[in-house]
């Protein structure tokens, strides 16, 4: 599972990933590159004669290339939902350490989610966001933010009575509930019906990750474009704000990162110290590599070291690696909280609930994608069920490469102490029977 891809190669390249999508190439460096080079020039612009010329020029291609972004999000999401759910349904039958883990990794999530709405408006409060930081809501994006709904209103806006409307609105609350239910359809099919329509959706989010492989190959020049407007209304000050939503995002992932420190002492039962010890190796690849998967055999040395059986370590850490993404829920709720507070927006408690539960789900289907691609359709979905912009992420994608250091550290600490908690569970539940279930079961590498 890849948090983010370093190769600058500008085409997607056509190998799958254990769930059967294309990977998908991206211009990380090229797009930070483009940020910088928009914030300098706009800053160099600034004031002058030639400003609104420019301007007139780079204004429409960066929202044509924000409009290219937004078209993929909800057929994306349809297709990663149905297959990710659909993947784990099958893994719940692998039996009953298969089961446990998945229980704990839905706990995980949940808290993981509870953690950014209580921390975040805490963090914005003792460090407020700098005043130039308001340019990036230039581009009319102020407006598409939602009205706040009554508790009423979310509860009955769960279900849309036509999927097609709620699509064409944009309404993804209740695209993402009706995709999760239709995915736990499918996975009640007959075997070979339900191949076919895994198959078929496979296919469509292969068809869309290579489409918004075309978009995000062009990720340079309109992230130029929007940072080039972005830095003539604030000038230097927009390094400051890009800065501040750095580190407070971070720091959100930090935390969720010590509650997998926690995990391993209360549930697994490690000291802290030899638990902290033990992960070091782990999280420098993690740091390295950005990628959970490359980290996939420090982990397994890691989950050596704390005494952790093979037979549970060699069937938790994979399976973790393929639908665990821990700090997906928190720093993804993070991320909108921010541009809420950037739109001068209060999120109510049905708008914090709805933010909870579609960034829930919706980490289950984007496990095993590029940070950026990730970026996009994990923050997009839970940004618009919570009526909060979603043009800033435009920009935001650019330094995105910086907090998936953090979470990537995050996720590897977070399946390691997945594997201890589940290793003690099947060890006071199951006994030595634990053992034949984790290595007998379907799958079972």
């Amino acid at each position: 599972m890849s948090e983010t891809v370093h190769d600058t190669s500008t085409r997607p390249a056509p190998p799958g990933d254990e769930n059967g999508l294309v990977a998908i190439r991206l211009p990380v460096w090229w797009t930070l590159g483009g940020l910088v080079a928009g914030l300098v020039a706009g800053m160099l612009l600034a004031g002058s004669a030639a400003a609104d010329s420019v301007l007139s020029v780079t204004g429409p291609l960066g929202s044509l290339w924000l409009r290219a972004l937004q078209m993929t999000i909800i057929p994306l999401v349809a297709a990663l939902l149905v297959v990710g759910i659909a993947r784990m349904a099958e893994a719940a039958r692998a039996g009953p350490v298969a089961r446990r883990m998945l229980l704990i990794i839905a706990a995980m999530l949940v808290l993981g989610g509870v953690i950014a709405v209580t921390v975040m408006p805490l963090l914005l409060s003792a460090f407020p966001i700098p005043p130039e930081a308001a340019a990036l809501m230039a581009g009319g994006a102020a407006g598409a933010a939602g009205e706040v709904p009554g508790i009423t209103d979310f509860i009955t806006s769960l279900v849309a009575p036509n999927v097609i409307a709620a699509a064409a609105e944009t309404a993804t609350l209740p695209l993402t509930v009706f995709f999760a239910l239709f995915a736990l359809a499918v996975a009640r099919l007959p075997a070979g019906q339900r191949a076919q329509m895994i198959g078929f959706f496979v296919a469509l989010g292969n068809a869309m990750l290579i489409l918004i492989g075309w978009v995000l190959f062009l990720a340079p020049v309109g992230v130029f474009a929007l940072a080039l407007g972005v830095a003539v209304e604030a000038g230097g000050g927009a390094f400051a704000a890009f800065a501040h939503y750095i580190l407070v995002v971070s720091a959100v992932g930090v935390i969720v990162t010590l509650v997998g420190y926690l995990v391993a002492v209360l549930i697994g039962r490690h000291s802290l110290l030899g638990f902290a010890r033990a992960m070091l190796p782990a999280q420098a690849v993690a740091i390295s590599t950005q990628s959970s998967l490359a980290s996939l055999p420090a982990m397994l040395a890691s989950a050596r070291r704390l005494g952790i059986r093979e037979s549970t370590a060699d069937f938790v850490l994979p399976l973790a690696v393929a639908i665990f993404r821990a700090t997906s829920p928190a720093m993804n709720l993070a991320v909108a909280l921010y541009v809420a507070a950037l739109a001068g927006i209060t999120p109510g408690p049905a708008q914090l609930a709805a933010g909870v539960a579609v960034a829930f789900i919706i980490s289950i289907g984007s496990v095993s994608l590029p940070g950026t691609i990730s970026f996009v359709i994990s923050v997009g979905p839970i940004a618009l069920a919570m009526g909060v912009p979603v043009e800033p992420l435009a920009l935001l994608v650019a330094v995105e490469m910086l907090p998936d250091i953090v979470r990537t550290v995050g996720n590897v600490t977070q399946d390691v102490a997945l594997a201890t908690a589940s290793d003690r569970a099947a060890t006071d539940l199951h006994g030595e029977n634990a053992d034949s279930a984790a290595t007998n079961g379907p799958l079972a590498h």
